[in-house]
């Protein structure tokens, strides 16, 4: 009937009604056979533990943590690190895990490694950094064989926590001392660098310009001073050289009745000063220059008209005839020269330090430039010493704060589990499989009885063959007409007499 045409929900309610026992059948045999299997495959046991991520006991602000790394990240390289050959075999000799079996201990590893799972616990607050915490489970034939697995998987994990974090912190530690080390030998050149600088350089460093411009300024005004001292000796000097040429004139005349050629020069000495410091202050024309030249003039024609063998000074050759005034007159003299070849000297000295001074002031721009790059580059070597040096207490702070395991660690929240029950297989999942299984089949098996059926039984499936009306319809006397010779009817059964399920005979054909 499924080949002929196209069937409707009537057709389907008639099709259950007279085949509904090739439904039951399979549906009632195969969850038997399946839950009769289910004990004959080999049950398998899974020990499950949960550990939490404990964070470091010390706050953050206190002691940063060395690692950084994301739990996520971490638990995979851990895994990784677990799940490899040297850290499984050990465990798989020590239960002789799969040990029964002919398979090599790769194979062991590889399904060991199969059998343990890794779930990680995804946190639940907003804004939560990292992991709370993961379950590792493992899959065994016997329970207590799974226990004792997952206990083993779990003080692996454990303990490579603690000592990856304490590795990290102390590589980072070692790294930060070798980095320090290299700091330290750059800041010491850079140190030794500035200090011969400022040695050759002093006085005319940007921080002495300040002090070498007051210093100029206080030598100019010793040096004015000094000058004027020496200006003010110098005229007491030609005074006095005047009053002794005087005295010695006085003398020579009541002696001889005339002037000493040493006394007119000393005299045209000290007129020749008074000429100098008159001009420097004075015009030509004014009346004191004048006079003082009018007096030159006249001591020079005397002077002319004096013996040439007088020319020596009187003042400088004392005798012991001199008078008592004259002596004190020459040591008053003797006394102003020496104070006055002491104040040429300070003005020599005051003239060369004002030169050093002024020489200092001039090379600070170029000191300057060469100065601001090398206390850059100490600035920075300086700077970048202290950081690592910071860096390096935080760092041994870390590595002793994982020594203590008072930083992050794993905390085992609940010991393996001895299971109870297998997870596989599950009895009931295996019979409601088989009973699926069975509809399924019966189905299967009346839909192919139906399509292969070619009978008659309605008005609709005269239509479907013949696409002809039917005119009348002979109800089925009930008898069966025998099959030709050599012909069996398959499937064959009594017909149902319902006049909605009688064939039909088609008496307009």
């Amino acid at each position: 009937m499924l080949g002929h045409r196209v069937l409707n929900l009537e057709d389907y309610a008639t099709i259950l009604k007279r085949r509904w026992w090739i439904i039951v059948i399979p549906a009632l045999i195969l969850p038997v056979i399946t839950y009769g299997i289910s004990h004959l495959v080999q049950p398998r046991y899974v020990s499950q533990t949960l550990v939490l991520v404990e964070q470091q006991k010390v706050p953050d602000t206190y002691v940063k943590p060395v690692v950084t790394e994301d739990l996520s990240g971490r638990l995979a390289s851990m895994k990784e690190q677990i799940l490899s050959r040297s850290r499984l075999e050990p465990i798989i000799e020590r239960f002789n895990l799969y040990g029964t079996s002919k398979m090599s201990m790769d194979d062991r590893i590889d399904a060991v490694r199969k059998n343990i799972a890794i779930k990680p616990i995804q946190s639940t607050i907003a804004g939560a950094n990292g992991l709370p915490g993961f379950y590792i489970s493992y899959q065994a034939s016997e329970a207590r064989t799974a226990q004792l697995v997952c206990g083993e998987i779990t003080s692996l994990f454990v303990n490579e926590s603690v000592s990856d974090r304490t590795a990290s912190a102390e590589g980072t530690t070692a790294f930060l001392q070798a980095q320090l080390a290299d700091a330290k030998s750059n800041l010491d050149d850079q140190d030794a660098k500035l200090a011969r600088f400022q040695e050759q350089n002093f006085g005319s460093l940007p921080d002495d310009q300040s002090a070498n411009l007051n210093m100029l300024n206080s030598l100019n005004t010793q040096l004015d001073a000094t000058t004027q001292s020496l200006s003010q000796l110098q005229q007491n000097k030609t005074y006095e050289e005047a009053m002794l040429a005087q005295q010695i004139a006085q003398n020579s005349t009541t002696a001889g009745g005339t002037v000493a050629p040493q006394t007119q020069q000393t005299e045209l000495e000290g007129l020749l000063s008074q000429e100098a410091e008159l001009t420097s202050r004075y015009t030509d024309d004014y009346p004191d220059v004048v006079t003082v030249r009018r007096k030159i003039k006249e001591l020079r024609a005397q002077m002319a008209k004096a013996p040439a063998h007088a020319a020596t000074s009187a003042s400088s050759a004392p005798s012991r005839n001199d008078s008592l005034s004259v002596q004190q007159l020459r040591a008053q003299l003797r006394a102003i020269e020496t104070a006055i070849l002491q104040k040429e000297h300070q003005q020599a000295q005051y003239q060369a330090q004002i030169r050093g001074y002024q020489a200092r002031i001039q090379s600070t721009p170029a000191v300057q430039e060469q100065f601001k790059n090398i206390t850059r580059d100490h600035a920075t070597a300086q700077q970048f010493y202290d950081d690592l040096l910071a860096k390096m207490n935080q760092s041994k702070m870390a590595t002793d704060l994982e020594k203590r395991q008072q930083g992050e660690t794993f905390k085992v929240m609940d010991a393996p589990n001895l299971p109870e029950e297998p997870t596989f297989p599950n009895r009931l999942v295996f019979a409601l499989g088989g009973f699926v299984g069975g509809l399924m089949l019966g189905t299967l098996i009346v839909a192919l009885i139906e399509y292969r059926d070619t009978a008659l039984r309605s008005e609709r499936d005269i239509w479907a063959f013949t696409k002809l009306p039917t005119l009348a319809v002979i109800g089925f006397t009930g008898e069966e007409q025998p099959a030709p010779a050599g012909h069996k009817w398959p499937f064959r059964r009594r017909p149902d007499l319902a006049a909605e399920t009688k064939p039909l005979m088609n008496a307009g054909g």
